[in-house]
């Protein structure tokens, strides 16, 4: 089985379980954060992954760590991933639990990439035409990129719909050279 199979089926199962407890937002969160840790810090990131660190000492560190802000049976995950030798993939579950909690709340992210930063008034604008677009709620990833000239370049997903000045100018030029 891939890696991101194996991701997505930890996601599912921790999805499954904060859905029975209610903690479904309280999980996104510690996964959330654990994940930012370790791509924050790369001490963090060696200790969990490290195959010379023995398993308990890897499940102790965690429990430690977090005994205080997560409950027992996120706990039992993160020591299911590591006794399985997943840990490396902790990240990765984090990313898809969070698509499945995005999906539950009806949330879609988009990237919005524009010739220049836009002011709130126009950031307001372009969440208010995606969600209409959507019908979902629309969590906006603003990005400047000065060569595009103008317009607006919009990720969703795996679908690009570019709308740029440059891409328009270099659309035309390819129909002005063809005739």
């Amino acid at each position: 089985m891939r890696e991101p199979t194996i991701a997505r089926n930890y996601a599912e199962a921790l999805f499954e379980l904060g859905e029975r407890l209610g903690a479904t937002d309280r999980f996104a969160d510690l996964m959330g954060g654990l994940a930012a840790a370790m791509a924050a810090d790369r001490r963090i990131r060696v200790a969990i992954e490290s195959p010379r660190v023995p398993r308990h000492s890897k499940e102790r560190v965690l429990e430690s760590a977090l005994a205080e802000v997560a409950p027992a049976e996120f706990l039992r995950f993160l020591a299911a991933v590591i006794k399985r030798g997943r840990q490396h993939l902790l990240p990765h579950i984090a990313q898809q639990f969070s698509a499945l909690v995005d999906t539950k709340h009806n949330r879609v992210h988009v990237g919005v990439t524009m010739a220049r930063t836009p002011d709130e008034a126009l950031r307001n604008t372009v969440v208010a035409r995606l969600r209409e677009a959507t019908g979902k709620e629309v969590i906006a990833h603003f990005r400047e990129d000065p060569g595009i000239l103008g317009g607006v370049i919009l990720r969703l997903g795996d679908r690009i719909l570019d709308g740029s000045v440059r891409r328009r100018m270099m659309r035309l030029r390819r129909q002005l050279l063809s005739h």
